[in-house]
């Protein structure tokens, strides 16, 4: 059967999680949410199983993907599934998700599922580096060959009940959901800069130019922090709970920029 990933990712897990997938289905098309969503248009998909790869925000998901699903429009017999990535906690996610397509649609998602991998925000924790990070990539390889069986024999997992979780989506989500896309206020830009460009490159809402040399934010941040993450001379901080001078940076080792900036372009792979 026919398989369609819709995906967002910021520094490469959520990336190589639909990529380890599709790979195991077969037969599978990634489609990047923001190239679609940078055309500004309704999405009607194709026939056959359709998927959502993405990571978990605050508890819920990312306000790109989010404003994605409520313009999906899905036939009532396909399979959907949705494939979370999280460093933490964030179970409440996928009720996201679920609420999100039945807004839509009036039915929700057949299955959800979630795939620890490393953290990397690094306001709230230090990533993980050496053995502890190249043990949870293991891990997360085998989730997935887990999760590409139960997609492959269509199996039902509804989103249960998340106590915790939803409280603090609660408490956490609609607030970053509201103030999300000025978020870019809060990254400062140090003397070490380059003006290599890499962290427009990276953007995938097309937030940050180029001004006088030095990255510049507009409204439009997803604090996905590819920014962040991918600046070959950790010139970028945030100021943010505990800041991110000197607690290290984290992208997939596998993922480059030119992967993360082809998420803008419209090509399925």
């Amino acid at each position: 059967m026919k398989t369609t990933i819709y995906y967002f990712t910021g520094t490469g897990n959520s990336l190589v999680v639909a990529k380890n997938i599709a790979t195991i289905l077969g037969d599978t098309d990634l489609v990047p949410i923001a190239a679609l969503m940078n055309e500004k248009k309704d999405t009607t998909v194709p026939e056959g199983r359709i998927g959502i790869c993405c990571p978990v925000y605050d508890m819920g998901i990312p306000v790109m993907v989010r404003e994605f699903l409520h313009g999906l429009s899905i036939f009532a017999d396909s399979y959907l599934f949705a494939v979370l990535t999280l460093g933490g906690t964030g179970a409440s996610a996928l009720k996201t998700i679920d609420h999100a397509v039945k807004s839509r649609n009036g039915r929700g998602i057949n299955a959800g599922f979630m795939v620890k991998m490393p953290a990397n925000f690094p306001p709230i924790s230090s990533p993980p580096t050496g053995e502890k990070q190249r043990s949870i990539l293991t891990k997360a390889e085998k989730d997935c060959s887990l999760i590409a069986e139960e997609i492959r024999n269509n199996q039902e997992k509804r989103p249960g009940i998340a106590p915790l979780s939803s409280l603090l989506q609660f408490l956490l989500y609609e607030p970053f959901a509201k103030n999300v896309h000025n978020a870019g206020e809060k990254f400062s830009v140090s003397d070490a800069c380059t003006s290599c460009g890499t962290c427009v490159s990276v953007c995938p809402s097309g937030n940050i130019t180029l001004n006088d040399k030095l990255p510049v934010y507009a409204d439009r941040c997803e604090l996905c922090c590819a920014c962040l993450n991918y600046c070959p001379v950790q010139a970028i901080n945030l100021k943010m709970m505990l800041g991110t001078e000197g607690r290290g940076r984290y992208h997939h080792p596998s993922v480059t920029p030119a992967d993360i900036r082809r998420q803008k372009e419209l090509i399925h792979e």
